[in-house]
């Protein structure tokens, strides 16, 4: 009687180790069928990394899984997990335009940008969440709830969990733009947000608009709450624009604001965001001041190249050769030559951080020159910088044009990309 029931509890112990053990999940290019190092893989909200072959832990008892990586589109469903699983990933590379809230919601302006898909492989639209402004082109709970949406101005509704599918349907990656610090309608809503001056009112910058408090806490929790927004309608990627102090006058914030206390906050928001996020498997990307690839110190705005790239899957710096007003060592006019501004800043990016050319998509300028000549960017001037971001092996590039007009015959024959 003792031998059997030392026999069942031996048997009990190797069922429950057994029970206990974990499975394992491998990533792969679904082009190459090779592993992909360092993929994300979340299971149950939580990220973590695949090893060098591609493969991760699953911890028992795992109920949900997604997997994503940088040069990939991410799947939209949650994956099977079996043991073992092999998770195929497809290769992509976004060529984008960017929408504006108004944009996205009048039809001609997005039919036009949807167009370019067949004729010029325009195949992902950046379309404006919260615009520079605080509009958003659909009813943001987030924003009626805190009251900014009473002091924003009007804009029309894009029916975005109507469109959302549908674009996803005609093979579009979509990019969710927010505008973070800047943001006039929420520190009119919430003055004691609101960045001050040295008198103690509200400071405005050269637009007249208001900025918030990029140390607060409660500034930060609003702008994660609109990413869920962004990620639950179904958006591939969250970009956060304006994720910096900023660059002018002399504001005073809730903190003394010295490099390292700037650098802290950004780097903070941005790793909260990254927490926030992780359950919807959504890419994490940041807008960045194209002199930010070039400076070592923090700009004074607190993006210091660095510091920003551990929390994010792409680094968008705005490459505008419009926007090296300094010009750079050697190239003092970047009109002569527009995409060696954007081959220049990519590599010295790429060289300080160690990172490789997919974790980079750029901005490039496809409006009129407003700092050298004036000449308004047409085909060779955009072909030029595509070619150069291409050149870098980036995840990719996006074109900006506030005005949201991509007149095709401006526009590189790029083809049609699938």
């Amino acid at each position: 009687m003792k031998r059997a029931s030392g026999l069942l509890i031996l048997l009990l112990a190797i069922a429950t180790n057994a029970l206990a053990q974990t499975s394992q999940v491998t990533v792969i290019d679904a082009a190459t069928h090779g592993p992909i190092p360092g993929a994300i893989v979340t299971v149950d909200g939580i990220e973590g990394r695949a090893d060098a072959n591609g493969t991760f832990a699953l911890p028992a008892g795992a109920k949900q899984l997604f997997a994503r990586a940088p040069g990939y589109r991410r799947p939209e469903e949650a994956l099977r997990i079996d043991a073992p699983a092999t998770v195929e990933l497809q290769p992509f590379q976004p060529r984008a335009v960017y929408l504006s809230a108004y944009g996205v919601a009048h039809a001609g302006l997005r039919d036009a940008a949807i167009s370019l898909k067949e004729s010029h492989g325009i195949n992902a639209l950046v379309v404006d969440l919260k615009s520079d402004r605080g509009q958003t082109p659909y009813a943001s709970a987030v924003r009626e709830t805190s009251g900014a949406a009473r002091f924003a101005p009007p804009s029309p509704h894009a029916e975005l969990d109507r469109l959302v599918p549908e674009l996803h349907r005609q093979g579009f990656y979509l990019i969710a733009r927010i505008v973070v610090f800047k943001d006039d309608p929420l520190a009119s809503a919430h003055p004691e947000w609101a960045v001050r001056d040295a008198a103690g009112r509200r400071w405005e910058d050269r637009e007249h608009l208001q900025w918030v408090d990029p140390f607060l806490r409660e500034v930060w929790d609003h702008n994660l709450a609109i990413a869920e927004e962004a990620a639950k309608l179904g958006f591939d990627e969250v970009q956060f624009d304006y994720v910096r102090f900023p660059d002018a006058g002399a504001p005073h914030f809730s903190q003394p604001s010295t490099r390292s206390s700037r650098v802290e906050a950004i780097d903070g928001f941005l790793r909260a965001a990254r927490e926030r996020l992780a359950p919807y498997n959504v890419f994490l990307a940041a807008d960045i001041f194209g002199y930010v690839c070039w400076n070592t110190d923090d700009t004074s705005i607190g993006q210091q190249l660095e510091a920003l790239a551990p929390s994010l899957d792409y680094l968008s710096p705005m490459l505008y050769p419009s926007g090296f007003t300094w010009g750079l060592p050697g190239q003092a006019n970047p009109m002569r030559d527009p995409g060696r501004i954007v081959s220049r800043s990519l590599a010295e990016a790429k060289r300080r951080t160690g990172l490789p050319g997919v974790r980079f998509r750029p901005w490039l300028q496809a409006f009129q020159d407003y700092a050298f000549d004036k000449r308004e960017f047409g085909a060779a001037e955009i072909g030029a910088q595509i070619r150069a971001a291409e050149a870098q092996d980036t995840d990719g590039w996006m074109l900006w044009n506030p005005r949201n007009r991509y007149d095709a015959g401006a526009l590189p024959g790029a083809g049609t990309v699938p």
